[in-house]
């Protein structure tokens, strides 16, 4: 349900156009999707301002496709996390202008434009972009402007200094490691504004699917370092957009 929606009806109850009993009506009826199988939060969009998300996980593909229809009338962009690829080609013949990114298993529906400010996200690893991806395509779609380096770890740590100039431009940097987890906090020591860190379950047994990597980044000795959950690059990629734009 978008905001033209709402204004609409009550503006049709302001000029007597339809009575306010019936209006009502209409707005409880626009805030859920009856679904059988789920209740469809049809007014998410209205009250944050951002486009739909949907988790795909442990859903059935033609569940997914059934929600997106119903939440597409009022969503100019919707967004998918942790999708199959034949999901992509099922929404692919229904909808317009859907995106599948194939490392990190999000689907975009709709046009996303070129956004504002700056949201810097970056990966230890190669290992570590598919949680990455999903914070640049998150941060995308939920109006950043999002420049990326990929592979930039401690591992090798003169590979960050080249990037230095860039990262100090951005008004956040999400940065996203596995393994020891130390990429976020060098981060935070070197620039100047706030540095989400991404813990990633990448590593071998030591690194218990990520703990260790999120215990480190939890116990940053450099200010300004926030930690999101392990593998969780959407919730990191939503909250640099909200700190991009002020929100």
């Amino acid at each position: 349900m978008g905001k033209d929606h709402i204004i609409d009806i009550l503006l049709k109850i302001k000029e007597g156009e339809i009575l306010p009993e019936e209006g009502y009506g209409r707005l409880v009826g626009l805030m859920s999707g009856h679904l059988g199988f789920a209740e469809v939060d049809l007014a998410r969009s209205g009250r944050t301002g951002y486009p739909e998300v949907v988790y795909c996980l442990n859903k059935t593909d033609r569940d997914i496709c059934d929600i997106v229809g119903v939440l597409k009338p009022g969503n100019r962009i919707i967004l998918l996390t942790r999708a199959r690829e034949s999901v992509y080609r099922l929404l692919d013949k229904s909808f317009d202008h859907v995106t599948f990114y194939e490392r990190s298993g999000v689907i975009t529906i709709g046009n996303i434009g070129e956004g504002s400010g700056l949201v810097s996200v970056v990966s230890a690893g190669t290992s570590d972009i598919p949680i990455a991806e999903e914070a640049a395509v998150t941060a995308r779609v939920m109006g950043s402007a999002v420049t990326t380096h990929w592979d930039i770890g401690v591992a090798g740590i003169h590979r960050l200094f080249s990037k230095l100039d860039d990262l100090r431009k951005s008004r956040v940097i999400v940065a996203v490691a596995g393994m020891d987890g130390a990429l976020p906090g060098v981060i935070a020591g070197l620039t100047g504004g706030p540095v989400i860190a991404v813990p990633t379950s990448v590593g071998y047994g030591t690194g218990s699917g990520g703990y260790a990597a999120m215990l480190t980044m939890l116990n940053s000795c450099a200010p300004g370092v926030a930690v999101v959950n392990i593998d969780n690059g959407f919730g990191a990629g939503f909250i640099a957009s909200m700190i991009n734009k002020g929100k």
